[in-house]
């Protein structure tokens, strides 16, 4: 079986009993995944200490300078230390790095219709090789989406940045756990599997919405650049592949 990239929200991150339950997870996960996480609330609080204000456009995160840096110290300091001490006295070795770190995740500027997102970055290129041999040595990579432009750190959305990741090591699949069972129809019932096509007509008719939208939007992306497979599904279900929703290139 090949490399399984997980996707872990950063909303939940600041909750112990959350972080223990990961960890627990991940134990049972074979192989061994790579985790990327968000920083969810966290951000916001610590942006606000250094006298900003977070702001939105089309739900995504305006990155200026105070949001920056506050995206730094809570993705690449906080929720990394407390994820990778987590699974480190839990026995399983782990390595928390950044998208900066070795240039690990290269990107350019987001140009956005709906508005100027400041330092937000889409992923462009990826060093699958520092991941691989990290993974080779038993080693599980905790990565933060903090990544490198032309002209320093930017923010990537951590959807965007797992489906890059996944895609650049040819991963068999991507797993977004998020507190939702996995993408629901009109009707509120979890739809177990997902193609492409039924995916965008979701979203075009708003039975898709919400959050969900870039979970998706970045599971297609995902699956463009040749990822076999995306589930969305809870951290409960982590560890069963049957649950959640899991999203193909191909008509079903």
């Amino acid at each position: 079986m090949g490399t399984i990239v997980v996707k872990i929200g950063g909303n939940e991150l600041d909750d112990p009993q959350f972080v223990a339950a990961l960890t627990a997870s991940i134990a049972g996960l074979r192989p061994l995944p790579v985790i990327v996480h968000g920083g969810g609330k966290e951000i916001g609080v610590v942006q606000q200490a250094l006298g900003g204000q977070p702001r939105f456009v089309a739900g995504l995160r305006v990155t200026d300078e105070a949001a920056l840096r506050a995206a730094e110290m809570v993705l690449c300091g906080s929720v990394a230390t407390r994820l990778v001490a987590a699974l480190m006295l839990a026995g399983i070795e782990a390595q928390g790095l950044s998208g900066v770190d070795r240039g690990l995740i290269r990107v350019t500027r987001v140009a956005h219709p709906a508005g100027d997102l400041g330092r937000v970055g889409r992923p462009v290129a990826v060093r699958s090789d520092i991941i691989h041999r990290l993974l080779q040595d038993g080693v599980i990579p905790v990565i933060a989406p903090i990544s490198l432009g032309d002209d320093g750190p930017y923010n990537v959305n951590a959807d965007e940045a797992a489906g890059a990741i996944a895609a650049a090591l040819g991963a068999d699949e991507v797993v977004f756990v998020t507190n939702v069972a996995g993408v629901k129809d009109t009707t509120g019932a979890v739809v177990p599997r997902l193609s492409r096509r039924a995916s965008e007509a979701m979203i075009a008719d708003g039975t898709i919405n919400g959050g969900m939208i870039p979970k998706v939007r970045a599971a297609l992306s995902a699956l463009a650049e040749g990822v076999a497979m995306v589930r969305i599904t809870t951290l409960e279900h982590l560890a069963r592949p049957e649950l959640g929703t899991r999203i193909s290139e191909a008509d079903l």
